[in-house]
């Protein structure tokens, strides 16, 4: 359950962050392209992790070194999983059913909301009552509004 939560979080902010550095005014927006990079990126970014809690884990004279490490990097799907309402937005746009700028402002908030989410189903799978789960929902909430308070400020 808890790469689940990491992975969702994780996977969420960095899907946010890519889209928010997307909308760019010099050129003209390839949404399915801007889509497939920010696949590729969490998937590396899944892939490095994992190899990265593998590698950390080794030790001298392990055995199964490598069924280990494709294991571990297996484990981090929730990671990607969390990009998925990003890559659908992005996927809605290249398909024109809206413009990728609106498509970005939609991700932001459905991220920011995912957020809130992420945190509160935590906190109560930790055990907590709904207002310390609430709490720790708006601290992720809080991150998800750093994001489109920096992308705001940019563009």
């Amino acid at each position: 359950m808890q790469r689940l939560l990491f992975g969702g979080v994780y996977g969420t902010v960095l899907a946010s962050s890519l889209a928010s550095a997307l909308d760019d005014e010099s050129g003209r927006p390839d949404p399915g392209y801007d889509a497939l990079w920010i696949l590729v990126a969490c998937v590396t970014a899944a892939a490095a992790h994992g190899y990265a809690h593998a590698i950390a884990h080794w030790s001298p004279g392990g055995r199964g070194v490598t069924t280990m490490t494709v294991r571990s990097v297996g484990t981090e799907w929730p990671l990607v999983a969390a990009a998925v309402p990003t890559l659908f937005v992005l996927l809605g746009a290249y398909a024109h059913w809206w413009g990728e700028s609106g498509g970005i402002e939609v991700v932001l908030l459905v991220n920011t909301a995912a957020l809130f989410c992420w945190g509160l189903w935590a906190a109560r799978l930790a055990g907590q009552g709904w207002g310390a789960a609430c709490r720790v929902g708006g601290v992720d909430l809080l991150i998800g509004l750093v994001i489109i308070t920096v992308n705001s400020a940019s563009h």
